[in-house]
């Protein structure tokens, strides 16, 4: 388990900001509409993404309660869209019922990053958070932006994949 330096340049997705749980009603609401939207778009969208971060500062952030969390999830786009395409697929999305009106398009850029597979339950995270911050110590990194995971696989599966990623700056 070792990380990684890696560069991201500017990714256009699919988005919707929420706070709740992992799993929860809000969390769910937010994955479907998502869905319904990219398969309305007819396109390919990358595996399920999210950017998470809590606003309790006085806590280290996995002890702030669960819904309290906030968070933008993602579905990378191949392309920035053409005008008027994400709107005519929420159109054609709402027949499904889901949320689709909170689906946005978002442009944004992470630059220098650190990254780690972390291979297992959701919950033991917190090991893999602590190797990529004893690397980013180790190499005079700080944080510089949100918490980013990509879900390699599906939240069900019973041997997860998340890639997480953590925008980095020198000190």
């Amino acid at each position: 388990m070792t990380p990684q330096l890696v560069h991201h340049d500017p990714t256009t997705c699919l988005n919707v900001t929420g706070m709740g749980e992992p799993g929860g009603t809000e969390h769910l609401s937010a994955i479907r509409a998502l869905h319904a939207v990219a398969a309305a778009m007819g396109g390919p969208a990358g595996p399920l993404e999210g950017r998470w971060w809590v606003e309790d500062t006085t806590l280290p952030p996995l002890e702030v309660p669960r819904d309290q969390w906030r968070w933008h999830l993602l579905l990378p786009l191949p392309d920035v869209p053409e005008p008027g395409t994400v709107e005519a697929a929420r159109e054609q999305a709402r027949a499904s019922g889901a949320a689709v009106d909170r689906v946005q398009v978002v442009v944004f850029t992470e630059g220098e990053c650190v990254e780690l597979l972390h291979e297992g339950p959701y919950s033991e995270e917190k090991v893999s958070l602590d190797v990529m911050d004893a690397f980013m110590a180790e190499h005079g990194l700080v944080r510089n932006g949100l918490h980013h995971e990509i879900y390699l696989t599906d939240f069900t599966d019973p041997e997860p994949k998340t890639l997480l990623r953590q925008p980095v700056a020198r000190r």
